[in-house]
C-alpha cells in the first residue's frame, strides 16, 4: 500500500443540504486526511476549466450550470491508496445505486445530484488538486 494524495469536491447539492461536515466526517473515518479545504463558488470559467475533459459530451453545460449554482468544497485528500479509497467512500457515481454508508448513498440524489466529486487516478488528482491548491496552501 502507498500513501496517495486525491481530489474531492463537495458539491453544490451537498453544501446546500449541510452536509460538509458529514461528508468529511466520512472521508476521515474512512483513515484519509484533509492536506487543504476550501469552500468556495466556482466561476463559469473556473467549472468550464476543470470540465473541459467533458467538453464535447452533451452534459457539459448543464454540468457547468450545477457547478456554479452555489458554493461547493474542494478538498485535498491524502492516504493509503486514497483514490481508490475515496472513491469506495464515495460510492457509484448515481446515487441511486450507491450502497448504503456510502456518501453518494446518504446525501446524493440521482446521477446529476451526487453530493461529491473524486480523483480517478492518482496522475488525475495531481492536476485536479494543482488546478485548486497552491502547494504552500496544503498542509
Amino acid at each position: 500500500m502507498s500513501i496517495e494524495r486525491t481530489f474531492g469536491i463537495v458539491k453544490p447539492d451537498a453544501v446546500a443540504k449541510g452536509a460538509i461536515g458529514g461528508v468529511i466526517q466520512m472521508i476521515e473515518g474512512a483513515g484519509l486526511r484533509l492536506l487543504g479545504v476550501k469552500l468556495l463558488k466556482l466561476s463559469q470559467a473556473q467549472a468550464e476549466g476543470f470540465y473541459a475533459v467533458h467538453k464535447a459530451r452533451p452534459f457539459f453545460g448543464d454540468l457547468v450550470r450545477f457547478m456554479t449554482s452555489g458554493p461547493c468544497v474542494v478538498m485535498a485528500i491524502e492516504g493509503e491508496n486514497a483514490v481508490t479509497r475515496y472513491r469506495e467512500v464515495m460510492g457509484p457515481t448515481d446515487s441511486k445505486k450507491a450502497p448504503a454508508g456510502t456518501i453518494r448513498a446518504k446525501f446524493g440524489t440521482d446521477i446529476e445530484k451526487n453530493a461529491v466529486h473524486g480523483s480517478d487516478a492518482p496522475e488525475a488528482a495531481k492536476g485536479e488538486i494543482a488546478f485548486f491548491f497552491a502547494a504552500s496552501e496544503l498542509v
